[in-house]
């Protein structure tokens, strides 16, 4: 059974930064995909950043130059978040499926099947 859990969510300045993690485990493939997503109050849930096996990433371009996702051996995601923004408050959705999906869907939530529960990140002004 495939597990998402994020974690790393918190109370950051404007400007400052923060890391969020997210472990994924019970995959039993090699190639995946797995995305961060944001949902603001009172907003569709939007793709932040995605990684496939790869290594191959991708960006929303509100965030381009700003987050890093990152991924380690043990399937650990995470997300730098630098020089964060107001409108970056909300909540944090780690999600990740066992394929490489195709340019142009790595920042679309109907395309993964598996969620974590959120993490909240509170951006102070």
């Amino acid at each position: 059974q495939v597990r998402v859990v994020e974690s790393g969510g918190g109370s950051v300045q404007a400007g400052g930064s923060l890391r969020l993690s997210c472990q994924a485990s019970g995959f039993t493939s090699r190639i995946y995909t797995m995305a961060w997503f944001h949902q603001a109050p009172g907003k569709e849930r939007e793709g932040v950043a995605a990684i496939d096996s790869d290594g191959t990433t991708a960006y929303t371009n509100s965030v381009r130059g700003r987050f890093s996702i990152s991924k380690d051996i043990e399937n650990t995601l995470y997300l730098q978040m630098d020089m964060v923004k107001p409108e970056d408050a909300g909540m944090y959705y780690c999600a990740a499926d066992p394929f490489i999906l195709d340019p142009g869907y790595e920042l679309s939530a109907i395309a993964y099947n598996h969620w974590g529960q959120g993490t909240q990140v509170t951006v102070s002004s």
